[in-house]
């Protein structure tokens, strides 16, 4: 049995959503839809109808490609008000045995015990530090004896009014939210390797309109942070210094964007007002422009960074993603800013992946598929989500009572799809007990056989 999963990246340049199907084989990608985001300002909602507008025409384009139906949404939540704090919890473990009702109990406890202003609400709760008993920096203390358990989390919190905006502009559009993930930890999902999270990395995804950063030690990850600055900034600067409309600055970008100095030609670009003359410009110029941009934005990074406290514990170094990384010249000028640190840019993991789009295989849409790699079980081993619901590594995700295998003819399919991301515990199928229920001799008859097999072993 497979399930489908649709993801749905709300930026301020693009909407980007993505359909997937999840089996025992991996994730094969079934389509994927891209609109101009409208309503959407660095990150946040502006006007819900524009927003929800462009949200739909994405989704539909999706619809189209995967020729399935699909109406619950994983949507991704931007850096922007959003604050974090760190927390702790502490319980006792009452037959010695670990297991994942005392994971959650302690994992409740931490978030209990959270200072939350009232205007904000919690998004994720990531335990990045457990310890049984006297036994500190236990990595998964699922099985383990003791009878003590605690942990640090951190837990990334949103402005009540932006969630809400966010929520209303989703629903406008005939959806229903599954889940929200923080954009700067859905690209994490897909760009980072295991060795990169073990030896402590910096991810930042340069954007259109903003910058996101997460810094991902160990398990979880231990800060985040956000800059309303982005390409599209690059664009507004080139328009300015070189007297020209937005559209032919944005051409200029595309064309000539570099942080190399690689030529002294001239081009010649339509004036601001008087688009039917054109004037010279030395591309020495648009460089100088670019790499002013590019330079002002990394060094605030930097300083976000440093001010976290955890600069000294990145031995992964820098991941840089998102669509301004297409830029010539980005990783030497970032490996310059960050004293010479291990700088990569990073486009969306691949593996176990099938149908990846050439389109989708770019470093724009880091987050669009890690909200995919997010709903196929490819988180942190331990979180609760904006559903304040327990994931965990090894749970199983399975598909709802409602919910089909995929036809053979997906063109003709209307059917819809949905997905149950609960933790269950395998004690039962809601599926059998009604078809029980329907005949108390066949229920009697079952309730003997199981008592005769559960003497047996």
């Amino acid at each position: 049995m497979s399930t489908i999963i649709l993801g749905v990246d709300i930026g301020s340049t693009k909407i980007c959503a993505i359909i997937a199907q999840k089996d025992n084989a991996g994730i094969k990608i079934l389509g994927a839809g891209i609109a101009k985001s409208q309503g959407v300002k660095k990150g946040i909602i502006t006007n819900i109808e524009l927003a929800s507008r462009s949200i739909k025409h994405a989704i539909n384009d999706a619809k189209r490609v995967a020729g399935t139906h699909f109406d619950k949404v994983i949507v991704s939540m931007s850096g922007a008000y959003t604050k974090s704090v760190d927390s702790y919890g502490v319980v006792n473990v009452p037959n010695s045995d670990i297991g994942i009702t005392e994971i959650s109990r302690v994992m409740q406890m931490a978030d209990h015990n959270a200072n939350i202003p009232n205007e904000y609400e919690k998004l994720h709760v990531l335990p990045y530090n457990f310890k049984v008993d006297d036994q500190a920096h236990i990595d998964d203390p699922l099985g383990m004896n003791g009878a003590r358990l605690e942990v640090q989390v951190h837990i990334i919190t949103v402005l009540k009014s932006s969630l809400n905006n966010l929520k209303k502009a989703v629903k406008s559009a005939s959806l229903e939210i599954d889940n929200i993930v923080l954009n700067s930890y859905a690209s994490s999902i897909a760009v980072l390797n295991e060795d990169e999270k073990e030896l402590g990395v910096a991810v930042i995804d340069l954007g259109g309109a903003t910058s996101n950063i997460a810094i991902h030690l160990g398990n979880s990850i231990r800060y985040n942070d956000f800059l309303g600055v982005g390409s599209n900034n690059i664009t507004n600067d080139l328009s300015m210094a070189l007297h020209t409309p937005i559209n032919a600055a944005q051409r200029v970008k595309i064309d000539y964007g570099s942080l190399k100095l690689n030529s002294n030609d001239i081009i010649d670009l339509p004036a601001i007002g008087d688009e039917g003359n054109s004037h010279e410009v030395s591309l020495e110029i648009v460089t100088n422009v670019i790499y002013a941009r590019v330079e002002e934005t990394l060094l605030i990074i930097s300083q976000s960074i440093k001010d976290s406290g955890f600069k000294d514990q990145l031995g992964g170094g820098i991941v840089l993603t998102g669509g301004m990384t297409r830029l010539e010249g980005l990783r030497d000028l970032t490996t310059a800013i960050f004293n010479n640190m291990p700088v990569r840019i990073a486009r969306p993991n691949e593996y176990g992946v099938e149908g990846m789009f050439d389109t989708l295989k770019g470093p724009e849409y880091s987050t669009s598929l890690g909200l995919i790699f997010y709903g196929a079980g490819r988180f942190t081993p331990y979180e609760m989500d904006s559903n304040k619901k327990l994931r965990y590594k090894d749970e199983v995700i399975e598909p709802s009572s409602n919910n089909l295998t995929m036809p053979d003819e997906a063109e003709t399919s209307d059917d819809g799809f949905t997905i149950d991301t609960n933790v269950t515990n395998k004690k039962g199928d809601p599926n059998i007990d009604i078809f029980l229920e329907k005949d108390p001799s066949i229920k009697d008859g079952f309730k003997k056989f199981w008592n005769r097999i559960t003497q047996l072993f």
